[in-house]
């Protein structure tokens, strides 16, 4: 395994801890640091990833990228690496909705590329976490990428269809179903108590809570902190799986309502540290 060059784009919290898989591996993973910030530095050393300096040197040396970014920048980093003329195997793991990844796949393959289709489900894994965070992949060569992560703490599994294993796309549909429930509910809670508290009823719906929904209080004060701290990295995920709900003549507008609140929780701007162009990604679910 140690000769296999992987390219990671980019190391936020989850894809540094991806990349420290594979470095537990003893296989190299490199990242590309022009443009991008301290925090995103510190995360890659801390991960003993490789810095290849630029994109495109990133691109030249690499057989698999890597792409694990925040979704709304997941089809402007493929058209980077296909300017820089990859022609290795290009793995999508953002939470994106199945024609995003179509898209995306799209793009890398007609530059010569091979694609993978990928979604993560859970905590950024840590080096005793084996088996709770789960890498779903689907489309070709999902088997050498699952390959990859075997005997680590990315518990990475092969989508399965009804023939067999799934066409790209599936694994990106898994994330967005997945991901609807955890974090739409989450929006959920926060605009309920958004509302009780405009009409002056927070403590009474509180207290009613604790009486019929004993998990509902502690849970709303969990989302508010999280959606503070992250929701900035959640309004480009829920637009995706909107997009996948209407795609399949759904009603979308449960997961732009999340959207937007996420979007005044945050202001749409990272808490603090590297913006989300530089190299933050979904932290969970």
């Amino acid at each position: 395994m140690s000769d296999i060059r992987i390219g990671l784009l980019h190391p936020g919290e989850m894809g540094a801890a991806v990349g420290r898989c594979l470095t537990g591996r003893g296989i190299q993973v490199r990242w590309a640091s022009a443009g991008r910030g301290a925090a995103t530095a510190a995360r890659a050393d801390a991960a003993g990833l490789t810095d290849a300096g630029t994109i495109a040197e990133l691109a030249s040396g690499a057989g698999v990228l890597l792409s694990i970014c925040p979704p709304h920048a997941a089809v402007a980093v493929a058209r980077e690496v296909a300017s820089a003329g990859f022609g290795g195997l290009y793995v999508d793991a953002n939470a994106v909705a199945p024609a995003t990844a179509q898209e995306i796949s799209g793009i890398v393959t007609a530059a010569g590329a091979a694609f993978t289709d990928g979604g993560i489900i859970g905590l950024p894994p840590g080096p005793d976490d084996s088996g709770g965070t789960r890498l779903y992949l689907a489309g070709g060569r999902a088997g050498e990428v699952a390959e990859l992560f075997a005997g680590t703490a990315l518990d990475a599994r092969i989508v399965s269809g009804d023939a067999g294993p799934a066409p790209a796309g599936a694994a990106s549909a898994l994330k967005m179903s997945y991901a609807a429930w955890t974090k739409g509910t989450s929006a959920l809670l926060l605009a309920i108590r958004a509302l009780a508290q405009a009409e002056g009823v927070e403590d009474a719906l509180l207290a009613e809570w604790s009486l019929s929904q004993p998990d509902l209080p502690a849970r709303s004060v969990r989302a508010a902190r999280t959606a503070a701290a992250k929701g900035w990295r959640w309004i480009g995920e829920m637009d995706e799986i909107s997009a996948s709900m209407t795609a399949r003549d759904l009603p979308g507008g449960f997961h732009q309502a999340a959207a937007e609140i996420y979007r005044r929780y945050s202001g749409d701007l990272p808490a603090g540290g590297d913006s989300p162009e530089a190299g933050e990604s979904s932290a969970a679910g």
